[in-house]
């Protein structure tokens, strides 16, 4: 993980980019990072790997207050059923473990093995906050340059519109 950090600051370099950093003590939950994220400006952010029943990897970014339905967002993004990925394949997938998960992780699947889903509404705000390969710091993103990591990693997200899936 100590290159994959490295891989990514060289990342921000090259893009310009100097996000808004803190540090923090080991967080595994939203509800446990809450109250250091309380200085941190930006939509604080939940991410989910999940796995397709015929196969397939999608890393879901919402806001970290966002229910998300499983069952009509596999439905929209045309697999059949979704269930949590593993400890283990998330670590073989992104090379991370459970808390530490973020779109940065994207660095890490040079295989494009993995589908990022990016919750619309998130996208519109000024900043988004993530995890950068690990969960004893946060990162303040610009919206666009948040994008333009993903797709720096070779990445195209899909953007759901999670309000209108949640619709009835």
């Amino acid at each position: 993980m100590p290159n994959a950090r490295a891989e990514l600051d060289a990342l921000f370099a090259r893009l310009g980019i100097e996000p808004v950093s803190i540090e923090h003590p080991p967080v595994h939950t939203v509800e446990e990072a809450l109250p250091y994220w309380e200085t941190l400006e930006g939509v604080h952010t939940k991410n989910l790997l999940l796995k397709g029943a015929k196969g397939g990897l999608w890393l879901v970014c919402v806001p970290s207050d966002r229910r998300l339905d499983l069952k009509a967002l596999a439905a929209h993004l045309g697999a059949k059923k979704f269930s949590f990925a593993s400890a283990e394949t998330l670590l073989a997938a992104l090379d991370v473990v459970q808390g530490s998960v973020s779109p940065l992780a994207l660095v890490n699947d040079k295989a494009g093995a993995v589908t990022l889903v990016l919750a619309k509404d998130m996208l519109a705000a000024p900043r988004i906050t993530v995890h950068p390969l690990t969960n004893t710091a946060t990162l303040s993103l610009v919206s666009t340059e948040l994008l333009a990591v993903v797709e720096a990693t070779g990445h195209r997200p899909a953007i759901v519109d999670f309000d209108a899936l949640d619709a009835p």
